[in-house]
């Protein structure tokens, strides 16, 4: 699985820490992480939650990741972001429970942390534990597992409502502001990270439309 991780502007200096216990945790699951910042609170691309939500859904699409990590002050901003986008379905996660039981019920494909939320002390260990029962098994297995097939019905549900309530994501990125979607796309590492690992040319000549 290609996960990736992404940093909103004002929990940026916080990305070492996570990438290293997210890596800590999946790596040896046979994951990979990408990190496509922010990376340091000073980095010249400025993520605002919005532009994460840009950025995931381009992401999701595209096959370049199969899951997103990502989060910000409460986050409650990089959730709903994230799920103004088809084609994503991002719960909102404190704890490890939050984590075991959205991956086993919900079957979403990104989550958003609070990062500057009770984050002092044991901060760290707290993301591992997260990451832990997020990957720990496979998801959409249901929770508890009597619960199993109401669970899928209403994932199944949910998957196609989706589709008749969200436009073509090529569309979106043609229609939203300009300065901002290609604001999503600005960081350091973006190219390199989008273009070798995306599946779909349409969303790939999208993005270098908007970067050209």
């Amino acid at each position: 699985m290609k996960i990736a991780l992404i940093n909103e502007n004002s929990q940026a200096a916080k990305n070492a820490v996570i990438e290293k216990a997210l890596k800590k945790v999946v790596e040896p699951m046979g994951h990979e992480v990408f990190n496509y910042g922010m990376y340091v609170a000073d980095d010249a691309c400025q993520l605002t939650y919005v532009q994460i939500g840009i950025l995931a859904a381009v992401l999701l699409n595209s096959g370049a990741a199969d899951y997103v990590i990502t989060g910000c002050g409460t986050g409650e901003g990089a959730m709903l972001a994230c799920n103004s986008f088809p084609g994503v379905i991002c719960g909102h996660v404190e704890d490890a429970l939050d984590a075991y039981t959205f991956a086993q019920i919900n079957d979403g494909n990104a989550i958003a942390i609070p990062f500057a939320k009770g984050f002092g002390w044991g901060g760290d260990l707290n993301l591992e534990y997260i990451f832990e029962k997020l990957f720990c098994e496979e998801s959409g297995q249901g929770y508890p597992r009597e619960r199993a097939v109401p669970e899928k019905r209403n994932k199944r549900i949910l998957d196609d409502l989706k589709k008749v309530t969200y436009r073509p994501l090529t569309d979106i990125l043609k229609d939203a502001d300009a300065e901002l979607v290609k604001g999503a796309f600005g960081g350091e590492k973006f190219k390199e990270l989008f273009f070798d690992n995306c599946k779909d040319e349409k969303i790939a000549e999208a993005v270098r439309a908007i970067l050209a």
